[in-house]
């Protein structure tokens, strides 16, 4: 198995003009002084991105979702995504018994996005995800996602998955 490591260090402030010529990721000019926060640093790049990636808020809210990871989830398109909860009802993740059950509410707090926006750490692990827009067998994905700060504080999570 490859062995992964994933580290994200502070940028320098980005200018929110720069953001708005590629257009509005809708975190513009956050602090007031023309930088965009952690979020608004990574939207840009996730939703350009050709992996599946996902970036949610801190309150489980897709911000970012690369074309690629809707096709992967079944999330439809991206700009439908935006602002959605992560965990809608287009997105059902099952468990890895025979019987290919719904998470419980339990499991569904340790699956990697969720576990490093609350724990603050790099979180990695696998999931079964069953879409509906899809059909054929459920995918399993392995996802590593790690948190995403602003001023020191978790302010969302960006998780990379890839089909096991």
């Amino acid at each position: 198995m490859a062995h992964v490591e994933l580290s994200i260090s502070e940028a320098f402030p980005t200018q929110a003009t720069s953001s708005l010529e590629h257009g509005s990721t809708g975190f513009d000019d956050v602090d007031g002084r023309g930088h965009l926060d952690g979020l608004s640093r990574w939207s840009e790049t996730v939703s350009t991105a050709a992996e599946p990636c996902l970036l949610i808020d801190r309150d489980t809210t897709i911000a970012a979702v690369s074309t690629s990871c809707c096709q992967l989830l079944g999330l439809g398109r991206p700009f439908d995504a935006l602002g959605r909860p992560l965990l809608g009802s287009e997105l059902r993740l099952l468990d890895f018994t025979a019987a290919r059950g719904d998470l419980t509410e339990q499991d569904v707090d340790k699956i990697p996005p969720l576990l490093a926006l609350h724990s603050g750490r790099l979180a990695r692990g696998l999931l079964r995800v069953r879409c509906p827009e899809i059909e054929g067998p459920d995918a399993t994905v392995d996802a590593i996602a790690t948190p995403i700060l602003t001023d020191g504080q978790v302010a969302g999570s960006l998780t990379f998955f890839s089909e096991v």
